[in-house]
């Protein structure tokens, strides 16, 4: 069977893995292009949490979910649900899963640390 296009090696890319993901990222302007793959079963508290600290995901998300479906949630309790295909823009403080099993794949641009002030998220949730 041959592998999904989605998760093919991206010549030039840059590939890194961490807390269970697999990232391959491009500049951009003032950026980088980034696709992450989230396997089934990923849990930003299980995975990623012991790498980074912290209580909840302190980075901004702004892509398209372009395969499979997340689900998002908040320190308040408030959740957001994805399904392929989705646009996201997920502010701070929030802990996210993969649900079913495919892959979650996002397509994401990332300003690293200035991410959430150069496109315009919240710095937090709120309703």
């Amino acid at each position: 069977m041959a592998m999904n296009p989605l998760e093919q090696p991206m010549p030039d890319a840059h590939h890194t893995e961490v807390g269970g993901v697999a990232i391959d990222e491009v500049e951009a302007g003032a950026g980088h292009v980034k696709r992450i793959v989230y396997p089934p079963g990923w849990h930003w508290k299980t995975h990623m949490q012991p790498v980074t600290g912290g209580d909840f995901c302190q980075h901004g998300h702004v892509g398209m979910l372009v395969q499979g479906a997340m689900t998002v949630e908040y320190a308040d309790g408030c959740r957001e649900q994805y399904r392929a295909p989705a646009v996201l823009a997920i502010p701070p403080g929030h802990d996210g899963w993969v649900d079913g099993g495919d892959p979650a794949i996002l397509i994401q641009y990332d300003c690293g640390p200035e991410t959430v002030s150069r496109l315009g998220l919240p710095a937090e949730h709120s309703h």
